[in-house]
C-alpha cells in the first residue's frame, strides 16, 4: 500500500494525498495552492493519472482543499467525489467563484498586454473555466456521516464530523487484505470545541495511520469566551475615533461566524447602533447554503434560529448585493463595520476598502483567520509600513488588530485533545498541512510527550505502508 504527499507537505494549501493499494486509486482533497511563491504548482501536471483514479475523497469545501478539482477533472479524472451534502452545496459556489475569478483574471492580462503591445510565449488561460467546473459537480455523490460507504476491493470509508466548518469531515480509510485489516485517518481541518453552527470535533479511538494538520500546532488562540468581548472592543474605539472596522474575511464559515458574534453584540447593545455590511456575493451564497442546511447545526445554533434571533438577519446588517453597492460604501456617513473577501486581501472587494482605509489612522484593519506567507494580509499583519495594492503604493497608518480566536482550526491544545481519543498509539502519525517549522514543532511535541512515531513529509514523498 502506498501512500504519496502530493500537497500541503510542509505548507499549509495544497492539500491533496494519494492511496494506491489493490488496484484501488484514491486521491483525498484535492486543494489550490494560494502562497504566491507556490502557484506554479496549481499549473504543474498531475503526479497521478487523473483518468486512473477511481476515487476523490473530499473532507471540505475550502479552496486550499478543493480548489484544483475542476483541473482534475479537466485533466481526465471521471471517478467519484464523495462528500457530505453540505459540502457539495458549498462546493459549487466555491468553485464557481474561483473559476469566475480566473477568467476574469486571465482576460483582464489579456487586455494589458494589448494595451501594452506584449508578445507573450504562451497563451493566458484560466487555470479552469466555469465549465469545467459545470462538469466536476455531476461526479459528486453525497454521504452522511458515520455511515460506511463500500469502495470496492475490500475497501470502505467513513466520513466524520470535523468540527471545522459546515459539513466538514474526517476521513477514515479502512483497506482488508485478507486476514489484515489496515485503518488511515486523515483529520481534514480539525475545528475547535465550542465554535458556533457547529458540531465539536469527532474524536476517533483507532487508527493505524493519522494523517494530521497542523496549522496552528505550535501556538494558542484567545480564549473563546473573549471573542465577543474583543470584537466589541474594537469596533467601540473605532467608531469613537470616526473610523471604519474593515475585517477581510473568508467566505466560507468565517463570514458566519462573525455574523453570530455580531448580531449577539448588537442584540446585547454592546456596541453603539451603526450599518454592518457583508460585501461578499460568495459569502452571501454560502450563507444561503447554511440556512439550508440547517441539520447540520449544532444545538445552540438551532436554538438562535428557533427563537426568532437569526444571526443572518439582525438589524443594521446589510448583504450587499451589486457592484454599485459596494461602492456606495465608501460614501456612508459615519463609522461603520465592513466584512469583505477574500480573507488575505489577496483578491475580491476588500482590496478596494482596505485601500479606502489604510492610510486613515481613525480605522481599524482586523484579521480573523489565518494569513498565508506572501499573501498582502500577512504583509499588513506582520506590520509593513507601506503596500502595494490596486496599482498603488499606500503607507499603512490604520490600526491593524488581529483575534485568533475566531479560527477554525485547533490551536496545539486543541489539537492534544483530539489526539488523546486515540486509545494506542498509530504505527506513524505524518503532521501536514502546516508551515515547516510548525509542522516540526508539533512532531517533536508529540515525540517527546506521547513517545509516537512521527513523520513530517516532504511536498510528493511516498511511503510504503506495512
Amino acid at each position: 500500500m502506498k501512500l504519496g504527499f502530493l500537497g500541503a507537505a510542509r505548507q499549509v494549501t495544497g492539500s491533496s494525498y494519494f492511496i494506491e493499494t489493490d488496484g484501488l486509486r484514491v486521491l483525498v482533497d484535492c486543494g489550490l495552492y494560494q502562497e504566491r511563491s507556490l502557484l506554479g504548482r496549481n499549473w504543474d501536471p498531475f503526479p497521478v493519472a487523473p483518468e486512473d483514479l477511481d476515487f476523490l475523497l473530499l473532507t471540505h469545501a475550502h479552496l486550499d482543499h478543493s480548489g484544483l478539482i475542476p483541473r482534475l477533472v479537466a485533466e481526465g479524472f471521471s471517478g467519484t467525489i464523495l462528500t457530505t451534502a453540505a459540502t457539495a452545496d458549498i462546493l459549487s459556489i466555491a468553485l464557481m467563484d474561483a473559476a469566475g475569478i480566473q477568467e476574469e483574471d486571465a482576460a483582464y492580462k489579456r487586455r494589458r498586454h494589448s494595451k501594452e503591445g506584449r508578445t507573450v510565449d504562451h497563451p493566458v488561460i484560466p487555470l479552469y473555466t466555469t465549465e469545467d467546473v459545470q462538469a466536476t459537480m455531476p461526479l459528486v455523490e453525497e454521504v452522511a456521516y458515520d455511515e460506511p460507504f463500500d469502495l470496492g476491493r475490500s475497501a470502505s470509508v467513513r466520513f466524520l464530523d470535523a468540527g471545522h466548518i459546515l459539513g466538514s469531515a474526517m476521513v477514515e480509510l479502512t483497506l482488508r487484505d485478507g486476514a489484515k485489516t489496515r485503518t488511515l485517518v486523515f483529520s481534514g481541518d480539525i475545528g475547535q470545541w465550542d465554535m458556533p453552527f457547529v458540531c465539536d470535533p469527532s474524536l476517533i479511538g483507532k487508527a493505524d495511520y493519522i494523517i494530521m494538520e497542523s496549522t496552528y500546532g505550535d501556538r494558542e488562540h484567545e480564549d473563546r469566551g473573549r471573542i465577543g468581548e474583543m470584537l466589541g472592543q474594537t469596533i467601540r474605539e473605532t467608531a469613537a475615533a470616526g473610523g471604519n472596522v474593515v475585517i477581510p474575511t473568508f467566505a466560507i464559515e468565517r463570514a458566519q461566524d462573525l455574523m453570530f458574534h455580531l448580531s449577539r453584540l448588537v442584540y446585547n447593545k454592546a456596541i453603539p447602533p451603526l450599518p454592518v455590511y457583508l460585501d461578499s456575493p460568495m459569502a452571501r451564497e454560502v450563507t444561503q447554503a447554511f440556512e439550508r442546511h440547517d441539520e447540520f447545526y449544532d444545538e445552540e445554533a438551532r436554538r438562535l434560529v428557533a427563537s426568532g434571533r437569526s444571526p443572518f438577519r439582525f438589524p443594521g446588517l446589510t448583504i450587499v448585493r451589486t457592484t454599485e453597492q459596494s461602492k456606495a460604501i465608501n460614501s456612508a456617513r459615519g463609522p461603520v463595520v465592513i466584512m469583505a473577501g477574500s480573507g488575505m486581501v489577496t483578491g475580491g472587494r476588500v482590496k478596494h476598502h482596505v485601500a479606502r482605509n489604510i492610510g486613515r489612522p481613525e480605522s481599524t484593519i482586523l484579521f480573523v483567520g489565518y494569513q498565508a506567507r506572501d499573501t498582502l494580509g500577512r504583509q499588513i499583519l506582520e506590520g509593513a509600513q507601506e503596500i502595494r495594492i490596486l496599482g498603488q503604493t499606500l503607507p499603512v497608518r490604520a490600526k491593524v488588530a488581529k483575534i485568533n480566536g475566531f479560527s477554525a482550526h485547533a490551536d496545539c491544545h486543541g489539537l492534544s485533545r483530539w489526539l488523546d481519543g486515540f486509545k494506542s498509539p498509530p504505527k506513524r502519525l505524518f503532521v501536514t498541512h502546516g508551515d515547516a517549522d510548525v509542522a516540526a514543532n508539533l512532531a517533536e511535541r508529540v515525540r517527546k510527550e506521547r513517545s509516537w512515531t512521527v513523520e513530517v513529509p516532504e511536498y510528493l514523498e511516498v511511503w510504503d505502508l506495512d
